[in-house]
C-alpha cells in the first residue's frame, strides 16, 4: 500500500478498509441473538426443520417430477435443500408470484429452499412444500 491515502471514488472505494458502521449495526444485533439462543440449539432446530421439509418434499416427489439432491444425512448438509426441477428459474418466480415463497435457483434445474432456524417455522416449511406442489401441477 502506498504511504499516502488516495480514496477511490464511488462504490469501488468500499471494497477494502473498514465496513460502514450503519451496515454493521444489524450484524451486531444478530450476533447477540445467536449468542442468546446458542449455536447448539440453533443447529438442533435447523436439523429438525430441514428434516421436516425434506419429508414434505419427498411426499411432493411422489406426485411431481422433483428430486431432493442435497445429502440425506444431516451432518453432511446445512439448513438448505437443493431440489432438481425442470426450468428452475420459472419455478422460483412462480413460487414467489403465486405463494410469496422465497427460493433461489441455480440454472438450469436446481431450486434451493432454506428454512432458517432462527425465524422460520414448521408452517413455513409446509407452505413451501404445498406451494411447490401447486406450481408444478
Amino acid at each position: 500500500m502506498p504511504f499516502a491515502f488516495a480514496p477511490v471514488e464511488g462504490a469501488e472505494g468500499w471494497q477494502i478498509s473498514n465496513p460502514p458502521i450503519l451496515a454493521m449495526a444489524p450484524v451486531r444485533v444478530s450476533l447477540a441473538l445467536f449468542a442468546e439462543v446458542g449455536l447448539d440449539r440453533l443447529r438442533e432446530r435447523s436439523v429438525r426443520l430441514t428434516a421436516f421439509l425434506e419429508r414434505l418434499l419427498d411426499a411432493v416427489a411422489t406426485r411431481r417430477p422433483i428430486e431432493v439432491v442435497t445429502p440425506r444425512r444431516p451432518e453432511r448438509r446445512g439448513a438448505q435443500l437443493s431440489v432438481m426441477v425442470d426450468d428452475a428459474a420459472a419455478v422460483t418466480e412462480e413460487l414467489f408470484a403465486r405463494h410469496r415463497v422465497r427460493a433461489d435457483d441455480r440454472p438450469p434445474n436446481i431450486i434451493r429452499l432454506a428454512p432458517a432456524p432462527l425465524y422460520n417455522t414448521y408452517e413455513d416449511c409446509w407452505r413451501a412444500a404445498v406451494a411447490l406442489d401447486d406450481v408444478l401441477a
